[in-house]
């Protein structure tokens, strides 16, 4: 409401200080009250200011949601693509004998770049990077589709690096398009935005695996033309629109390492907050299956939780940002941290049962709600650095997720999956203790 009171007030200010009647009010001897004509001709055009000035404001304030839309299918296409090394890894491994180990690396090489999103985001904040973010599904889907033709695994490795690459190139930039489009609904922008990257993690490895039934290997190279569709849409939609322009039309008035500074309790906050809640995202999905199989459920049970999981996630990143603008983003991610953890313990004690499935359905609607939610929160920031804190917050994402994982893994050896998912839910509770601590906002209103 303030900033709406505040921008109100400016439109206000404009009409005052530009208006035809404000300018011409010392032409006292042009404007005749026995004038009629004149009189005329000055409200007119009075009256077709005020109406210029209320169209611009409201297009500023409007949610674009055709572009939120392109710009979520473009993330679908890209995160599609960079989803088909899981799928494949078996036929790698048949094809170049790799050992596990090698096989740990490739996930590595392609998820490295995450760590130079912030240089990433600095790029973006002072260079026209519009048409690199354009090219990026294009990019993506000439990389991994053309893994299954490479004569040898070094091959391998440098797609995989360009695609990491890439995947920062584009993820970091984004969401300031988001927010450019979105008005004064960038929760529900970033909802949108996210929702494409959940389904195509749920729907990326069918597509290649599709493809392999059809091709082979060698033959996924046939589906590059989705990506190259991608990239058009991006084209024709957003050549005119720019991502940090009007950020380069101002004097820079406080550098990088300051910006960071401002926001140093924030970022504290949502490192904590992504740290132990994934510590329940990383038990469910990436080792569901096996605690699955481990319970005496076949392969495909756990496959099918496993999607189910992803696909309520998919439906909580699209309503998550529209809630949390309703009712205010510290009381949305204070009903997530205390509901997830305890849906997590009772799928333990349930999970033999037909009442496991919605309860993993309630768990990933509300667990993957997260993201989109803090996302929202860093682009609702007014800096000359946009860009630089996108990188920042995708580093926290990727880092706090590497290292809850590794983490969960130790527990797993030590103690089972069902003790560490009892572990895991206990530990997530202290989320809420960042949460409270989030720097207060209009935007975290409760």
């Amino acid at each position: 409401m303030h900033t709406l009171r505040n921008e109100n007030q400016i439109f206000q200010n404009s009409l005052e200080c530009r208006s035809p009647i404000y300018l011409s009010a010392n032409l006292q001897g042009f404007q005749n009250n026995n004038n009629v004509i004149y009189n005329i001709i000055f409200r007119l055009q009075n009256i077709i200011f005020v109406l210029t000035l209320k169209v611009r404001f409201m297009q500023n304030n409007k949610f674009q949601q055709d572009k939120v839309i392109t710009i979520s299918f473009a993330h679908f296409v890209h995160d599609v693509y960079t989803s088909f090394l899981a799928p494949i890894l078996p036929l790698l491994i048949e094809k170049f004998s790799l050992s596990l180990s090698f096989v740990g690396f490739l996930t590595v090489v392609q998820r490295i770049p995450s760590l130079f999103n912030p240089v990433v985001g600095h790029f973006s904040d002072n260079f026209p990077i519009r048409y690199v973010l354009i090219a990026i599904p294009a990019l993506s889907a000439i990389m991994m589709s053309f893994i299954g033709l490479m004569p040898s695994v070094s091959l391998v490795v440098i797609l995989l690096l360009a695609s990491g690459i890439g995947a920062s190139l584009f993820h970091v930039p984004a969401p300031i398009m988001v927010k450019h489009v979105s008005g004064n609904r960038i929760g529900k922008g970033m909802s949108y935005f996210m929702l494409g990257g959940e389904i195509a993690r749920s729907l990326g490895p069918l597509y290649i695996l599709g493809g392999i039934s059809l091709w082979g290997l060698e033959g996924t190279y046939r589906l590059l033309p989705l990506g190259l569709i991608a990239s058009l849409m991006l084209y024709f939609k957003f050549k005119n629109i720019p991502i940090a322009g009007e950020l380069r039309n101002k004097k820079k008035e406080s550098g990088a390492i300051k910006a960071i500074r401002e926001q140093l309790q924030l970022f504290i906050s949502i490192g904590g907050i992504y740290f132990f809640s994934s510590l329940i995202k990383g038990s469910l999905t990436t080792f569901l299956p096996t605690y699955m199989t481990e319970n005496g459920a076949s392969l495909w049970t756990g496959g099918i939780a496993l999607s189910i999981v992803q696909f309520a996630g998919a439906a909580g990143t699209l309503f998550a940002g529209s809630i949390s603008d309703k009712i205010g983003r510290r009381f949305t991610l204070i009903i997530m941290g205390i509901t997830t953890p305890f849906l997590l313990l009772l799928f333990v004690f349930i999970s033999h049962t037909i009442f496991a499935i919605p309860v993993l359905i309630l768990i990933g609607f509300i667990m993957f709600a997260t993201t989109p939610v803090l996302l929202a929160e860093v682009n609702v920031i007014k800096s000359e650095h946009s860009g630089l804190l996108n990188g920042v917050f995708m580093t926290l994402n990727f880092a706090s997720a590497a290292i809850a994982m590794l983490f969960i893994g130790v527990l797993g050896d030590l103690f089972g999956l069902k003790t560490t998912y009892i572990i895991a839910a206990l530990l997530s509770f202290i989320s809420i203790v960042f949460i409270v601590r989030l720097p207060k906002g209009e935007s975290l209103s409760y």
